[in-house]
């Protein structure tokens, strides 16, 4: 069973549910990007700080840490991420060419599971959790539009897409019998 995307109620309790600034910076820089894990885990400080101390406006995972490696990919920053990623930042003593998460993707994937298991969340939930909520975000902020959700993921194809929004099969039958 492939993991499911998150809530906004489920993110915040995740959030609040989370003592650590580095994992509830991963956490919300995550679902507010949609950066894969390994793409996430790839950043470097430097990459979302800049040379003031502040936190950048955009964030480019390099084309060599995608998946694929065929395009680099720039998104902005929710000023949520921001937030996080500031208060992590700013709370340990960082070099810039320092990795801004020193963790492998089984350790973020425990730290999620831990937050997940306390508060007794159903369904599988894993770091793609992050990404697929991402996806159902736009996807609903924009009316629906799976186009400007492709562009959101960076998803050369629809179909790759369309696996990353959870469709309510009560929805689909009232649609049906709508008609």
């Amino acid at each position: 069973m492939p993991s499911r995307s998150l809530t906004d109620s489920e993110i915040n309790q995740i959030v609040a549910h989370m003592d650590s600034k580095r994992d509830r910076a991963l956490f919300v820089l995550g679902c507010k990007t949609g950066f894969r894990i390994s793409e996430l885990l790839s950043l470097c400080i430097s990459d979302v700080s800049q040379k003031d101390s502040s936190i950048c406006d955009n964030i480019t995972v390099r084309r060599c840490n995608m998946k694929g490696k065929s395009v680099s990919r720039t998104v902005p920053l929710h000023d949520k991420a921001k937030e996080a990623l500031s208060l992590y930042i700013h709370s340990v003593p960082l070099i810039s060419t320092s990795k801004l998460f020193p963790i492998s993707r089984i350790h973020a994937w425990r730290i999620l599971k831990a937050a997940t298991n306390a508060l007794q969340l159903k369904g599988k939930v894993s770091t793609h959790s992050m990404r697929k909520s991402f996806a159902m975000g736009v996807y609903e902020r924009t009316n629906k539009d799976i186009v400007a959700t492709q562009k959101a993921l960076g998803h050369a194809s629809l179909a790759s897409t369309s696996h990353y929004l959870d469709v309510n099969r009560d929805t689909v039958d009232a649609a049906i019998l709508s008609g």
